[in-house]
């Protein structure tokens, strides 16, 4: 086992997985047949030199859910929703698809990190030191984070994209396990993992925490700027110790680090249901065979489609 690490996300009806050389998206079509797309990763910060190097890596992960992500994404609803082969692929593309990102990415800054930065300023009369104000703000960051994803949970069509959150822990989980890649022996292993998107994002509430302790600006412009601008950095910082949690998940201190992830993930992940696995097997069987891995598969691969994208 190389000590690359596997892994992806769920989308609509679907689930994308990344390795080293391309990634994946499989998503169940309304038809039954388990459709997919392939992408050759040529973006720098997956190919160049520096793209390995400590925390220059963790911009991979930030790309991952910025840009081949929010695709990944867009792709799935076009399947999800299209009626026959025809309809694929026109629904969520061009201004449609630019203008849902931007909407998206904007929506998200403002919520986790311009909001609670504007109301730990509101705050500052009763917290007159810079890292007692850097708390208060990284607990209504992380109280907003908890309740959206709560509220988001109430939602059948979001439960299913967490279904296939599951679906993906637990086939990454039975790769690197060794087990055959079989819904039968995925379905047995757990459905979290120390590497999630959700811990990442737990772990990127917390280091901001320290980071946006210096620059508490009077000026509310230039700490608006300060937060946004700081995001690669704190995003950096958190890639390397999800990274070092991961390859020591028994150390005992850096357990502290693990099971609040562990435990935030029953919230973003249900039991997927054995189709569900399925269509985990069949995005991520692409990505490991064009990296040369060999693994035991067993998936009704003849009645899936291949998309091949550039």
């Amino acid at each position: 086992m190389s000590n690359f690490y596997y892994g992806g996300q769920a989308v609509i009806e679907g689930v994308m997985m990344r390795g080293k050389t391309r990634a994946a998206v499989a998503v169940r079509a309304p038809s039954g047949e388990i459709v997919i797309q392939e992408t050759p990763l040529t973006a720098a910060v997956y190919r160049a030199r520096w793209a390995s190097w400590p925390f220059f890596r963790g911009l991979s992960a930030l790309w991952d859910a910025l840009v081949l992500g929010t695709k990944a994404l867009l792709w799935s609803a076009d399947i999800a929703i299209a009626e026959d082969e025809s309809e694929r692929g026109e629904a969520f593309k061009g201004p449609v698809a630019w203008g849902t990102l931007a909407f998206s990415l904007t929506f998200g800054i403002a919520l986790f990190f311009l909001l609670p930065s504007f109301l730990a300023r509101l705050m500052e009369r009763w917290a007159h030191n810079a890292l007692v104000s850097s708390l208060i703000e990284g607990i209504i960051r992380m109280a907003l984070f908890l309740l959206y994803l709560w509220a988001i949970g109430l939602s059948e069509e979001v439960r299913r994209v967490f279904a296939y959150h599951g679906a993906e822990h637990k086939t990454i989980n039975a790769f690197e396990a060794g087990a055959p890649l079989t819904p039968e022996s995925v379905a047995r292993f757990s459905r979290e993992h120390v590497r999630c998107g959700t811990s990442f994002l737990l772990f990127v509430l917390l280091v901001s925490i320290l980071v946006f302790a210096p620059f508490h600006f009077d000026s509310v412009v230039l700490r608006f700027i300060s937060r946004v601008v700081l995001i690669p950095v704190i995003a950096m910082i958190a890639y390397e110790l999800i990274r070092l949690s991961a390859a020591q998940p028994k150390h005992p201190l850096l357990r502290w680090l693990i099971v609040p992830g562990l435990m935030l993930q029953r919230l973003t992940t249900r039991e997927p249901t054995p189709d569900m696995l399925e269509v985990a097997i069949a995005a991520l069987v692409p990505v490991l065979q064009a990296d040369g891995v060999t693994m035991s598969a067993s998936l009704p691969m003849a009645t899936s489609a291949r998309v091949e994208a550039g």
